[in-house]
């Protein structure tokens, strides 16, 4: 009965958080008096009042990339996955951390909530605005986001770069260590891992953003790495709890390790693989599944992570390799790790294909093989992550202006954030980071993306503007 309870209450904080988000959107739409609007915010002083019943308040809090009411994370279901990520978006924009609806709302308190909400999306100092704006009620209390770390954009960099390339010479370690024969630390591992998940929950675009820079002398670890970072902003999509995030890190990390029973002078080989070579490649899944199960300490992580090392090129519908018979569902995790693995290997400047397809174009494959080497469902979660144009697209505006995409917009797909690296006189520049949702006075949008173009023609280094 408890289980039934706690499901119903799970459910009804996704339905607050997904109809606050409705209120806003009919608000930039509406006049704030408009029948909708109030019809909206009726709807949510009901959901309100069922938390109110048995609590006296709804404590909303944001924490990295989830919601959390009344210190519980809510998880986030498909049919509002837009609305959460817009809700996000917005109190991110508005460096709102935290909103308390105390027991006694009213319509007149949400209507100062909105009024404090647009006014602040117009400020240049938001939560200042609104904050100011909110001493209007008594019902509602407010605090500020918390950041990753005390500082500056600039110092937050500097920590995820110091823990993606920590976490790139530790799988180089223990790739050279399990040939020599020799023990690995796999709590050390773990504690890596950790760390990476830490940080995808307090700055996800950041460290995702790591996996854009591609450096293919090293492929192989940077390649684990990017997949166990992609694998989990995914599982933290789906709603993965950390103790799930931390164990699909980790299997993700180990996922190639069969490799290191391939030869050197022919993972390495410059040119295209004979088919003998491609025999010996396609053997490295049940070679990782055998170097796992050889380690010392065997645990549920560790059969997991043999058992994702042997899966994870069979694919979705089995079609892959190795060839298996009578062969059952593949693991979660397998299927996870699958879909990520595919996207990093067609982004990067592998030893054996030096030039690397765009993101959109992976995307575009990718979303050919939805269905038979693909979970169709992961595949959608994975491209609402994303983005339409992923971090790292080289994208020509109608500004005439060259950019990166910086950052991906869950709402408006095609519209992401952009870094500008090349002015609109062809002139070399670091920036300015300007929104593709922007418009004039007029409504229409200030820039949008015309084409995206190969970084490789244009000689363009990710890390420098992306670090």
């Amino acid at each position: 009965m408890e289980l039934k309870e706690e499901k119903e209450i799970h459910r009804t904080a996704q339905d607050i958080i997904n109809q606050l988000s409705v209120i806003l959107r009919t608000a930039h739409i509406h006049d704030p008096g408009n029948i909708a609007v109030v019809t909206a915010i009726e709807r949510f002083l009901l959901l309100v009042g069922l938390i109110t019943q048995t609590e006296s308040q709804i404590k909303l809090e944001l924490v990295g990339e989830f919601f959390y009411l009344n210190d519980t994370r809510v998880r986030y279901p498909l049919e509002y996955l837009l609305n959460f990520d817009f809700l996000i978006r917005e109190f991110k924009k508005r460096e709102i951390g935290k909103v308390i609806f105390l027991d006694g709302l009213e319509s007149s308190d949400v209507q100062v909530f909105l009024k404090g909400f647009i006014a602040a999306g117009f400020s240049d100092a938001p939560y200042d605005t609104f904050s100011g704006i909110m001493t209007e009620t008594d019902n509602i209390e407010t605090g500020s986001l918390k950041k990753i770390a005390e500082g500056t954009d600039a110092d937050a960099r500097k920590v995820i770069k110091r823990v993606y390339y920590h976490a790139v010479s530790f799988s180089q370690g223990v790739m050279t260590k399990i040939q020599s024969g020799e023990k690995v630390n796999v709590k050390r591992a773990k504690r890596i891992v950790e760390s990476m998940v830490d940080h995808i929950l307090e700055e996800e675009k950041l460290l995702v953003g790591m996996t854009a820079i591609k450096d293919y002398d090293e492929y192989t670890y940077h390649h684990s790495v990017n997949v166990s970072i992609l694998s989990i902003a995914l599982g933290q999509r789906l709603g993965f709890n950390k103790r799930l995030l931390t164990e699909l890190g980790l299997v993700a990390l180990f996922h190639d390790i069969g490799k290191i029973e391939v030869p050197n002078e022919v993972l390495n080989k410059s040119t295209n693989f004979t088919e003998d070579e491609w025999k010996l490649i396609k053997k490295h899944p049940v070679w990782g599944l055998k170097a796992i199960l050889r380690l010392r300490g065997l645990d549920a992580t560790s059969i997991r992570s043999a058992i994702v090392a042997f899966e994870h090129h069979l694919y979705y519908n089995l079609s892959g390799y190795p060839k298996v018979m009578h062969y059952g569902e593949l693991d979660l995790f397998s299927r996870i790790v699958c879909l990520v693995d595919q996207y990093d290997a067609m982004t990067s400047a592998r030893v054996y294909s030096r030039i690397p397809l765009s993101p959109d174009k992976a995307l575009s494959i990718m979303m050919e093989r939805s269905g038979s080497q693909l979970d169709p469902l992961l595949f959608k979660f994975f491209i609402n992550m994303v983005g339409v144009f992923p971090i790292g697209t080289l994208v020509m505006l109608d500004s005439k202006e060259l950019g990166l995409v910086y950052e991906s917009d869950i709402v408006f797909a095609d519209r992401p954030r952009v870094m500008v690296i090349i002015d609109s006189k062809g002139k070399k520049v670091s920036g300015p980071v300007v929104n593709l949702t922007e418009k004039d006075a007029t409504g229409r949008y200030l820039r949008s993306i015309v084409k995206t173009l190969d970084p490789n023609r244009y000689k363009v280094n990710m890390a420098e503007y992306l670090l």
